[in-house]
């Protein structure tokens, strides 16, 4: 199971964030088929939200296939290949590194320091 978190900052709706970490977690493999999300009132409540964004985010992955809802039993990851698109990844990791850059550089530290730690985390 993935660790949702919604981050305002972004600009990017919180329905589009969660839809996007189910896709980033199916295609890396940290969301497996078959593998139960929370209800949508269980994650609204976790992540503090309308319960409307959560079930937004689900019917979107459901009306793609990416996710399988059955009556009184789930929200359940379907057998479906999900693959991102390399412009999608290189825009996420760019959203990534301008958050990590923008705190780090407000602690001081040097576009120097943050490579050498990076590279140590290999």
């Amino acid at each position: 199971m993935i660790q949702f978190k919604l981050d305002p900052k972004t600009g990017s709706p919180f329905y589009r964030q969660i839809i996007d970490q189910i896709r980033f977690g199916i295609a890396t493999g940290n969301l497996k088929t078959g593998e139960q999300l929370p209800t949508v009132r269980s994650l609204a409540v976790e992540l503090k939200v309308n319960l409307n964004t959560v079930a937004k985010a689900y019917k979107e992955l459901e009306i793609q296939s990416v996710l399988e809802t059955q009556q009184g039993t789930g929200t359940f990851i379907s057998d479906i290949k999900v693959q991102i698109p390399a412009k999608d990844k290189n825009n996420k990791l760019k959203e990534i590194c301008n958050e990590f850059s923008s705190i780090a550089f407000s602690y001081g530290f040097t576009v120097d320091d943050m490579i050498n730690q990076l590279q140590k985390q290999k």
